[in-house]
């Protein structure tokens, strides 16, 4: 019976994160952790004769949720500048998780159409120890897995 190495686990530290907005690539060392999810949309299917009522997918929706260190007005900007002429904005993400030495290999997720629902305008806490820091929820309408995680035999 294999069991999983622990050589092979990923730590979610050792990611690399990225920010393309209008063809510029800024990383996003200053992030502490992401997490984006994909969720089917499901209609009933009534079925005559039967007592429960199956489903069927029929669409999806992507929304995540991008925690960063209080240190960049890059997102406040485009929020201003959405406030200020009513011009929306988009960008996509790469994420990028890798652990050396693990033969998981990598995994490059790239999520495209990335659009903000809130930033913060102004922050601060005089009564915390703690780091500021901001939650960037989103949403986007596309992804693709560049480089896909190798397959694990175990040991």
């Amino acid at each position: 019976m294999p069991f999983f190495r622990e050589t092979d686990a990923i730590s979610g530290k050792m990611a690399k994160a990225y920010v393309i907005i209008d063809g510029r690539t800024e990383e996003l060392f200053y992030a502490k952790s992401l997490e984006a999810t994909i969720e089917k949309n499901k209609v009933d299917v009534p079925v005559l004769g039967r007592t429960n009522t199956p489903q069927r997918s029929q669409g999806w929706s992507g929304s995540g949720t991008l925690t960063i260190y209080y240190v960049t007005s890059v997102f406040r900007q485009l929020m201003r500048t959405y406030i200020q002429t009513g011009q929306d904005f988009w960008f996509d993400l790469m994420i990028v998780n890798e652990q050396p030495g693990s033969g998981t290999g990598k995994q490059t997720t790239y999520l495209k159409g990335c659009n903000l629902d809130s930033v913060i305008a102004a922050r601060f806490d005089a009564s915390s120890d703690d780091m500021l820091e901001e939650e960037l929820p989103f949403t986007f309408h596309d992804y693709d897995v560049i480089d896909k995680f190798n397959t694990i035999t175990g040991a």
